[in-house]
């Protein structure tokens, strides 16, 4: 069981500059605590998703440090850097990334096939079950609904039990009722199984579902609020824009 209010992912001072001019971070420093849901907001071009690629190993700061779990790896060089992010991080993406060779199955133990572990078998079924997708694990993502494969790739972030799973517009892709459910299932993995997560969205809607919001603009944060409603995010992002 994770502690609550433990920093699992921590930037300080954290700035990257894209064609030696644009710089989509300027200095950033924030803490996301352990069991918290965290969703990162800003204008188009305001450096939410950098500060997410930057969080998760992804993408490598100009200068500052990243924490994951009490390991600085900002610094890290391959293999060590996808190493730790294979151990520490799961991942869901608008665009699913699953694997349309592999069953629903094959995909939700492939981080952990590749990072070398042996799969929880039990708890790959449990996760599989408690996303909706028990009887579907032979099926081949070509086979399933867009809804049905977001699901998939949340079942592939939780089966691994990272320390933190990082989300990129994980409903962006998806109707109004099928994006509820999938947040749902975020909020369930919060409360119920202790994760953490930081996702990036546009939706103040989809914000409202989360526990803290950070607002980005010209790669500052700028405003970081505290138990979001829908209509308190749309408020912020509103002043954010209009500054």
């Amino acid at each position: 069981m994770r502690i609550s209010g433990t920093a699992v992912v921590e930037l300080t001072g954290v700035t990257k500059t894209y064609g030696g001019t644009t710089r989509a971070l300027d200095g950033v420093s924030v803490a996301f605590a352990a069991g918290s849901f965290n969703a990162v907001m800003g204008p188009s071009g305001s450096g939410k998703s950098t500060l997410l690629h930057c969080a998760a190993g992804l993408d490598r700061p100009d200068s500052g440090q990243v924490r994951l779990a009490g390991e600085e790896i900002g610094g890290l060089r391959e293999p060590k850097l996808t190493r730790a992010r294979r151990r520490r991080a799961g991942f869901v993406f608008q665009s699913y990334n699953l694997m349309d060779s592999l069953s629903v199955w094959d995909n939700v133990l492939l981080p952990q096939r590749l990072s070398g572990v042996r799969p929880d078998r039990a708890w790959a079924r449990d996760v599989l079950r408690r996303v909706g997708l028990t009887g579907r694990e032979h099926d081949r993502p070509a086979q399933l609904s867009g809804g049905q494969r977001q699901r998939v790739a949340l079942a592939r972030a939780l089966a691994a039990r990272p320390e933190i799973i990082f989300a990129d517009e994980p409903t962006g892709a998806l109707d109004l009722s099928t994006g509820r459910e999938i947040l749902a299932l975020l909020r369930e993995a919060v409360d119920a199984l202790g994760a953490t997560i930081v996702m990036v969205t546009h939706d103040p809607v989809t914000a409202g579902w989360a526990d803290r919001v950070v607002f980005l603009a010209d790669g500052r944060i700028v405003a970081d609020l505290a138990d979001p409603t829908p209509e308190k995010a749309a408020a912020r992002m509103m002043a954010v824009a209009a500054r």
